[in-house]
C-alpha cells in the first residue's frame, strides 16, 4: 500500500511537471550586460555585433560559436542572462585568442539555432533552473587592431 501511494504521487508529480517548465525568450542590452560584472570582460579581443562598423579585415580565422548555459535558480532572468551572456562572450574572445585573432565581428544570437542580429541586444533563454545564451562571430585580425 504504501509503495502504491508512493508511486502514484511520483506519477502525478511527472505528469504535471510541464506545468512548472518554463522557457522565456527575451532580449537585452548588450552594453548593460557587458557593465553588469566589471573586469569580467577585456579589451584586449574587440567584439562588434552585427551591424556594427569595424576596421578593415586583414586576416579571417572563420566562424566561431558558443552555447552556455547557467544555474538561473534564485535569480532574476535578466541577471541570469547578463551572467551567461558574459560567458558566451569570453569564449568567443578566447577562441579568438587561440586562433590568432585580435577581434570578433558579425557576433549574432543563435538561440535554438534561430539567428537574430542586432548591434544593441542578445537573445536569453531562461527557465526556472537554467539560463542559456548562444553566439556565433567570425575571428578576424582588425587593422590597427590590438
Amino acid at each position: 500500500m504504501k509503495t502504491s501511494l508512493m508511486f502514484a504521487t511520483l506519477c502525478a508529480a511527472l505528469a504535471t511537471s510541464h506545468a512548472f517548465a518554463r522557457d522565456t525568450v527575451s532580449t537585452y542590452p548588450v552594453a548593460e550586460a557587458l557593465r553588469s560584472e566589471p573586469g569580467k570582460v577585456t579589451d584586449d579581443v574587440a567584439l562588434y555585433f552585427a551591424g556594427q562598423k569595424h576596421p578593415a579585415v586583414l586576416k579571417s580565422f572563420g566562424h566561431v560559436a558558443t552555447n552556455k548555459k547557467t544555474n538561473a535558480f534564485n535569480k532574476t532572468d535578466e541577471a541570469a542572462c547578463q551572467h551567461v551572456f558574459l560567458s558566451a562572450v569570453i569564449e568567443l574572445q578566447d577562441r579568438a585568442r587561440q586562433q590568432g585573432g585580435n577581434a570578433v565581428i558579425n557576433i549574432k544570437s543563435n538561440y535554438r539555432n534561430q539567428l537574430t542580429q542586432s548591434p544593441t541586444e542578445f537573445t536569453c533563454g531562461a527557465g526556472a533552473l537554467i539560463a542559456g545564451v548562444a553566439l556565433v562571430g567570425d575571428v578576424v585580425t582588425l587593422k590597427g587592431g590590438k
